[in-house]
């Protein structure tokens, strides 16, 4: 879970959010089908049983370790941008990360 903070503002909100990924490999293991799936340079392992129709090069939207969608490449290129956007617009945070 993120959390949102604005200075004039006594409460945090919190929000979920699913960031879109592209498959690049799938794997069976048991009943459950298993992805390495690639967000924006970093690559996690995915479970796809809830879309197990995904298939290598498809995106997917990732839930908290789990595929709950398919989406297009374009859906997926506008979210990066606007996720890219705001995080140009979070106050004080370095784009780059931790030192």
């Amino acid at each position: 879970m993120s959390s949102i903070w604005h200075p004039n503002c006594r409460m945090y909100l919190y929000m979920c959010l699913a960031v879109p990924g592209k498959i690049l490999e799938a794997t069976d293991v048991g009943i459950s089908r298993i992805a390495k799936v690639e967000f924006g340079g970093v690559t996690r392992q995915v479970y796809l049983d809830f879309v197990p129709e995904a298939q290598p090069g498809d995106y997917v939207l990732v839930h908290v370790g789990f595929a709950i969608s398919r989406l297009e490449e374009e859906e997926a290129q506008r979210t990066y941008e606007l996720l890219r956007q705001l995080q140009e617009e979070m106050p004080g945070e370095d784009p780059e990360g931790p030192a």
